[in-house]
């Protein structure tokens, strides 16, 4: 599949009733369809600003978002939204939920779908008598009987035990394979992205940091462990001492000295490299990286 399911140039939105202050400043990246993204970085740092922007439920202060080619507004009937705080229905049974969905989505409900995610929880039971994670459950159950093409979801896993977390990934996964969904996923559970996710935006400070595919992404990066101070003339992520030796990550410009210990980082080593030094130089991998800004 070709073409671009998120793209950013110059985007700015400022808090509300924060002093003014910027969520996101200055963002620019690009997200191919069919990508299966991990949006990461601490609390506060606009991942659910973006995924809101994304939504079109709110409106940037400066630059551009365009979701599948348009407006966010202009697209809502192709992409599916869920939520932090999980908004729904609350007078409502799941049985209930579940056949307003339907009747939203006539077009593009797949019952089966919603069924297999929603099938553990009591049909009869108002939507106000659930757990929390039992209406992570049914928000999921209802995005992904919409059978968009988008899927946006703002920590979608965070209040599920560990089997159902699996479950419900491994029903994104497969939604992804079948039908080319690019989901766009933030969470704060680093070690269960790898492996799942192909794309990569870390967002801190209001800015992308890190933005592309995520195998792209580890390659440019090397792990160095010994006693060698010397880390000229590599980019440096992050350096930490630990007793005689020396850890750090690098971005290798040219070759490295024999004297280091080298490996590949995992995505959580690199992430939380990232994380612990926030002014280290970003990095977009071409197909990451907004036109505007390739054509300049």
């Amino acid at each position: 599949m070709t073409g671009t399911a998120l793209e950013a140039e110059g985007l700015g939105m400022r808090y509300r009733g924060r002093g003014g202050g910027w969520a996101l400043r200055d963002c620019a990246f690009r997200l191919p369809v069919g990508a299966v993204c991990a949006l990461v970085g601490p609390n506060g740092a606009g991942k659910s600003t973006l995924l809101a922007l994304a939504a079109g439920f709110l409106r940037p202060a400066e630059g551009t978002l365009r979701v599948l080619g348009s407006a966010p507004g202009e697209t809502r009937g192709l992409m599916a939204y869920v939520a932090q705080d999980k908004p729904l229905y609350p007078q409502l049974t799941v049985s209930e939920t579940l056949w307003a969905g339907a009747e939203l989505n006539p077009d593009s409900w797949d019952r089966d779908a919603a069924e297999r995610v929603a099938g553990p929880l009591p049909s009869g039971a108002k939507v106000r008598e659930l757990s929390g994670g039992q209406r992570t459950r049914l928000a999921l159950a209802l995005a992904l009987g919409k059978r968009a093409e988008l899927l946006l979801l703002d920590e979608p896993m965070a209040d599920l035990d560990p089997l159902a977390r699996h479950q419900l990934m491994g029903a994104l996964m497969a939604e992804a394979a079948e039908h080319g969904t690019t989901i766009v996923m933030s969470s704060h559970i680093l070690g269960e992205l790898e492996g799942v996710c192909d794309h990569l935006l870390l967002v801190d400070g209001g800015r992308v940091r890190l933005g592309g595919e995520t195998d792209d992404l580890i390659a440019a990066h090397t792990l160095l462990t010994g006693p060698v101070r010397d880390l000229a003339p590599h980019t440096v992520v992050e350096s930490r001492t630990t007793g005689r030796a020396l850890t750090a990550l690098i971005r290798p410009e040219g070759p490295v000295d024999t004297a280091w210990e080298t490996a590949q980082p995992s995505l959580e080593e690199l992430l939380l490299a990232h994380l612990r030094s926030p002014d280290a130089p970003a990095l977009l991998t071409p197909s990451a990286t907004a036109r505007q800004a390739v054509a300049a």
